[in-house]
Parts: structure tokens; sequence; C-alpha cells
């Protein structure tokens, strides 16, 4: 228990210097923190001038509020290591996106509608020139929002800011269920989790505690949401009741969750790994 306990602490350390940090118990739909760009790119001179394709303008704008909902599709292979519209070259490889009015380079955070999964994605590009869709994902976002194989998917796009001169994509949160369905088991009267099914062997959660009160342990564990839980474990010959919360798909979506653990005041969270 202690050697995993030194792995997770270990983990913990090697991914705190992410800067994003996830809204807890807010719902998959609450907005994120994305880091922030402290030397944003200039906009690309041009890119914001009315143009017209196919008969029909577009007038790119500042829209800080920018919030929508609608279908996005993705482009590869035939497009890579082309030209986008802000002369950077398309990497398909990349997290990036093309809008036909937002700023560029811009941000964006994208989320699947049907899987949760969200990323942050640079927009550098025109396009698509689409009636229904509102954005056009590399092959690199539409692998981790889990729209590869579908061509197309449902999508809510949100305006992050002005981009960072180079990259500024990043994945978010993974929310999707795996097919596994073992986790810890929490002592009896626990806060249930509500979390997505996720295999043992892959999952990671956030440690907030160790207590030696399980009466005190199950208040944090209700303080926490109902993501957390309360399990039983012997350490140094002692019983210990200790709050945990997840489980999560992946150490990134981890860290973030232990992020949002410390902001709540438990400056010692611990990330777990299942492995």
């Amino acid at each position: 228990m202690m050697a995993r306990l030194l792995r997770g602490a270990l983990i913990a350390a090697a991914f705190s210097t992410l800067a994003a940090c996830a809204s807890f118990g807010g719902g998959r739909d609450a907005p994120l923190r994305p880091p922030a760009v402290t030397d944003p790119a200039p906009i690309v001179s041009g890119t914001m001038r009315p143009y017209q394709i196919r008969g029909r303008w577009y007038r790119p704008a500042e829209q800080p509020n920018y919030d929508e909902v609608g279908l996005a599709s993705w482009y590869g292979a035939q497009h890579n290591g082309r030209p986008t519209s802000t002369g950077e070259r398309f990497d398909m490889a990349a997290l990036t996106a093309a809008h036909k009015t937002l700023p560029l380079p811009s941000l964006v955070e994208v989320t699947n509608r049907a899987n949760g999964r969200r990323v942050i994605l640079r927009v550098n590009d025109r396009g698509p020139f689409v009636d229904s869709r509102i954005i056009d994902l590399s092959r690199a976002a539409a692998e981790e929002l889990g729209l590869l194989s579908q061509g197309v998917g449902e999508v809510r796009v949100r305006y992050v800011g002005r981009a960072p001169r180079t990259g500024g994509g990043a994945t978010m949160r993974r929310a999707e269920a795996a097919p596994s369905a073992a986790k810890p088991t929490p002592t009896a009267g626990a806060v249930a989790p509500s979390a997505p099914v996720i295999s043992e062997a892959s999952a990671y959660w956030v440690q907030a505690g160790a207590y030696s009160d399980r009466r005190a342990a199950r208040r944090i564990a209700e303080r926490l949401g109902d993501r957390a839980s309360v399990q039983d474990i012997r350490s140094d010959g002692q019983f210990l009741f200790r709050v945990i919360v997840g489980p999560w798909p992946d150490a990134n979506a981890a860290e973030q969750a232990r992020q949002a653990v410390i902001a709540r005041g438990f400056g010692d969270a611990l990330l777990i790994s299942g492995g």
C-alpha cells in the first residue's frame, strides 16, 4: 500500500506543472479553466477582413462570448503540410481546427456532446464552408474527441481567447466509459460515486486524505461530491479511512481533478494509480 501511495505521489509531481484545472462536480458541460496565455500571438493580418465563399459573405470578428452547438467534421492526410490561413503548416497530428469567423490564431474549447470528451484547440484556418457544420477538426483533435470513425458529430464550441505564439492545443478531459466495471470498494454508508465505469487496472483516483475517524472521512466525502467515497485501509498496523475521488481514465484527467480538490482546501491530495 505504501508503494502505491509513493507511486501516486510521483505521478502527481510529474503532472504538477499542468496549468489546466477542471471545475469539480460541475457536470461535463461546465467551463474548464485552460492555461493562461501570457504572450499571445498577434492576429494575422488580413484574416479579419470580410470574405466571400460560394456567394456567401463571412465577417470575422472578436467574439468573446462565442458559445455554439453544431456539427464538427475533420480533415487529415489530403491537407497535411499545406499552409493554413495563418501561414502555419497544417499538421494533422496537432490539436488544431478551422473556423469561419473567429480570430486567427485563437483558442477554442470543443466538447463532444455524445461522450463528454473535451479539448482545447488552436484555430489557425478558415472553414468548414458547409452550412450544417461549425468547425473543422484536425485528425488528432477528432481522435481525442472520439469522432474519428464517424466523421461528423455534434459538438459544443466555446471561444477561449487569443492563442500563444505556438501550440496551445490540449486534451482537457476524457469522460467516456470503458468496458470493465472494477473500482475500489467503499465502506458501508459511503457516498456512492456516479463516475463512468473504468477498468481498475488503467484508472486513477485522487486521494483527498486519510483519517482515523470514519465519520470525519464521510463528511469530507460528502463535501467533495458524488464522485467521492470512503475506503478502509490498513497502514502501519492501524486502520485509516481514506477519502478518494474518481475513478478517472487517465492521469491528465485525474490531475485536473486533483488540482480542483487542492483548491477545495486539501493541499496534500495525491494521485493514485490503479495499476
